[in-house]
């Protein structure tokens, strides 16, 4: 993959995967966080769920943690007059905490469920939890497009009682479940298309015209198969 051309089209978007506050919201009054929480979004992109988080726990603390250069300028960017907002340049696998929340908008393929678990037990507080997205089969019996949507991604594509399974096998409990919503996904692919449109009018090179035909195909292809696969919101506490 050309990266460049890649991030040609990543660049300046106002998130990097599915997702609204709304489901923030749902996940901070399922746990009861306290306004003084301390919160970890792990593997934070451009800071597209920040502002949400923020919502949570006004008078805490929330850590951003993100490798990806130009998203950690561009959430620090979007934060640089809050205090309680820090954004750390480094990998989710060496948080320390200790956090109420460790919000993850899918990146946890990345770890693997068991590998981020594992990793992140030791970062929460008591009664600490952590709400991740991940893919997954909504179906049993799913379609070759539907398959073919996460090839590109790591660790493959399962079920979703596959991923609850993963969870109960490192000795978490899932808390809460559910989809995140079409309108979820308009969230992250629209604001993506019109960054096309603006690239293309502007005039591109060959590589980049290549990376906005993906991205293009990418919400065509999503479309097709939303009913069959997506992304999972769950929320666990160790057992």
């Amino acid at each position: 993959m050309d990266w460049d051309a890649f991030f040609a089209v990543h660049r300046d978007l106002p998130r990097e995967g599915p997702g609204l506050a709304e489901d923030v919201a749902w996940v901070g009054g399922l746990i009861g966080i306290s306004p003084q929480g301390q919160v970890c979004d792990a593997g934070c992109g451009p800071g597209g769920d920040l502002a949400a988080l923020r919502q949570l726990v006004p008078q805490g603390r929330i850590d951003g943690f993100e490798t990806v250069p130009h998203f950690v300028e561009a959430a620090r960017k979007r934060f640089a007059g809050d205090p309680s907002v820090r954004i750390v340049g480094e990998s989710m696998e060496g948080l320390s905490g200790p956090y109420d929340l460790i919000w993850s908008a899918g990146a946890v393929y990345f770890l693997g469920v068991a590998g981020a678990l594992n990793t992140w037990r030791a970062a929460l507080s008591d009664q600490g939890a952590v709400a991740f997205s991940h893919p997954c089969l909504f179906t049993d019996t799913p379609s070759e497009a539907a398959l073919a949507f996460w090839e590109a991604e790591p660790g493959g594509i399962e079920t979703e009682q596959t991923t609850r399974d993963e969870i109960a096998a490192v000795g978490w409990r899932v808390l809460a479940a559910r989809p995140l919503s079409d309108a979820a996904w308009a969230a992250y692919y629209e604001p993506m298309m019109a960054r096309c449109d603006a690239l293309e009018a502007a005039g591109v090179s060959e590589a980049v015209a290549a990376a906005i035909a993906a991205a293009r195909k990418e919400a065509s292809d999503w479309r097709a198969v939303a009913h069959e696969t997506g992304y999972m919101l769950y929320v666990v506490r160790p057992a």
